[in-house]
C-alpha cells in the first residue's frame, strides 16, 4: 500500500517542533537542511558523498536545469532522480528567484518574466504554467509556485502590489500542476520585510491551499533583527500541521533561530560555497583555514566532528591544499561543512524530542558566538 505523501508533526517544545516528510523517494525528517544542487549536482561532492554527510534531501534550480541542459532532455533521461543518480527526495525552486535576482535581464509582466539568459543572452519567458511544466518534468518530489521576490529595501506600495501578484500566479501555479500525485506543491509567502502585507500574503496563500508553505523573500539584505521579526509575525499564521520552509537561510546561528521560531526546513549555499573560499564551520564559530596562523596546525579542523574530513586530514594540510589551489581543497572543505550543518538539525531535532531545546539553543548561541 502507497505511504500518503505529506507532512505529520510528532514533537512540539515552544514553537520548536520535529515532523517527517513523507514524499515520492523516501521519508525525511525535519527539521532539515537541504544541500543545494543547482544544476543537478551538490557542487564537488558525490551522491555517495552526500548520503554519508547525511543528506535526506537536496534542492535543485528549475531555472539553471530550463536552461541547461533544459526540460525536456531531463524527462528524457527518467527525471532528475534518474539523471543525477540520486535516489533520495528532491525539491526544486520555481525559478522565480534567479530570474528577478538578474534585475537588469528582465522585464515583470502579469502574464510571467520575460528575461535574458545569463549563459547565451536569448531570450525567454518564465509563466506560473512554465514553471510548473519544468518541474513536472524534472520529478522533484516538493515544487515551489512562481512567485515575485521583491529586493530589500523596497516601498509598501511596490510590494503590496507584489504581494498580489503573487497570489494569482499560486492559483494559476495549482491549476497548472500535473503531478499531484506524486509531487508536492508548496506555496510561498512573501511581503518583503512589512508585516502586515506578510500576514496579508500569508492569508491569501492559505486561502488557496498547499500541502506545504515557504516563507520566502527574506535574507535578501535586510538586518537579521528584521528577518527575526518577520519570522515571529509570520510563522504562527501558517497552518501548523504543514510544513514550513524558510527559503535561502542561512548561517547556523539563522538555522537555529529558526527552528526557535517554528521553521521546518533550510536551504543555502553557504557551507558548499564558503567552503569553497576557504571557511570551515565548526562548533566555536567559523574558521578561515586560508590564515597562517594553521600553516603547522596538526589539529583536525573540529576536535568533536566524527566526518571523514576530521578523522584523517589537519588544518595545516588543508591550508596547503588552499594555497595550492588543489581541488580536494574544495571537495573537503564542502564535504565537512555539510557534515556539520546536517548533524547540527540532527541535534536540534534530538534536542526537541527529548525537551531540551531552549539549553541546546543557549548553550550552542554562547559557545558559536564565543560569548
Amino acid at each position: 500500500m502507497t505511504k500518503e505523501l505529506g507532512f505529520a508533526l510528532l514533537n512540539e517544545e515552544g514553537r520548536a517542533r520535529t515532523g517527517r516528510l513523507t514524499l515520492a523517494h523516501g521519508e525525511v525528517d525535519t527539521p532539515i537542511f537541504m544541500p543545494v544542487g543547482t544544476q543537478g549536482t551538490v557542487k564537488t561532492l558525490t551522491p555517495h558523498e552526500l548520503e554519508e554527510v547525511g543528506a535526506q534531501i537536496i534542492l535543485g534550480n528549475t531555472y539553471h536545469l530550463y536552461l541547461r541542459p533544459g526540460h525536456e532532455l531531463v524527462r528524457r533521461m527518467g527525471g532528475l532522480h534518474a539523471f543525477s543518480s540520486w535516489d533520495k527526495p528532491i525539491l526544486t525552486d520555481s525559478g522565480g528567484f534567479q530570474v528577478f535576482s538578474h534585475s537588469g535581464l528582465n522585464k515583470i509582466t502579469e502574464e510571467g518574466v520575460l528575461f535574458r539568459s545569463h549563459i547565451d543572452g536569448s531570450h525567454h519567458f518564465l509563466t506560473p504554467e512554465l514553471s510548473m511544466e519544468i518541474q513536472n518534468a524534472l520529478g522533484s518530489d516538493i515544487i515551489m509556485a512562481f512567485d515575485e521576490c521583491v529586493p530589500y529595501p523596497a516601498e509598501h506600495g511596490y510590494v503590496m502590489h507584489s504581494v498580489e501578484r503573487t497570489t494569482r500566479w499560486a492559483r494559476r501555479c495549482k491549476e497548472a500542476h500535473k503531478e499531484t500525485d506524486r509531487q508536492l506543491l508548496f506555496g510561498i509567502v512573501q511581503g518583503g520585510v512589512y508585516s502586515d502585507l506578510r500576514a496579508e500574503s500569508a492569508r491569501q496563500i492559505r486561502e488557496i491551499g498547499f500541502p506545504g508553505y515557504a516563507v520566502g523573500g527574506l535574507s535578501v539584505g535586510e538586518p537579521k533583527e528584521i528577518m527575526y521579526d518577520i519570522l515571529e509575525s509570520t510563522v504562527p499564521l501558517l497552518p501548523g500541521e504543514k510544513a514550513r520552509y524558510l527559503m535561502g537561510v542561512g548561517t547556523p546561528v539563522d538555522l537555529v533561530e529558526g527552528v526557535f521560531r517554528g521553521i521546518d526546513m533550510f536551504d543555502c549555499v553557504m557551507p558548499t560555497r564558503n567552503g569553497r573560499n576557504g571557511m570551515i564551520f565548526t562548533w566555536d564559530g567559523p574558521l578561515n583555514i586560508k590564515n597562517a596562523t594553521f600553516a603547522e596546525d596538526k589539529r583536525p579542523p573540529e576536535p568533536d566532528c566524527s566526518c571523514y574530513v576530521c578523522r584523517n586530514f589537519s588544518r595545516a594540510y588543508l591550508r596547503h591544499l588552499y594555497k595550492a589551489g588543489e581541488l580536494l581543497s574544495l571537495r573537503l572543505n564542502s564535504y565537512h561543512n555539510l557534515y556539520f550543518y546536517l548533524t547540527l538539525m540532527e541535534k536540534i531535532r534530538e534536542a526537541i524530542r527529548e525537551k531540551r531545546f531552549e539549553a541546546f539553543r543557549r548553550d550552542f548561541l554562547a559557545r558559536y558566538q564565543g560569548r
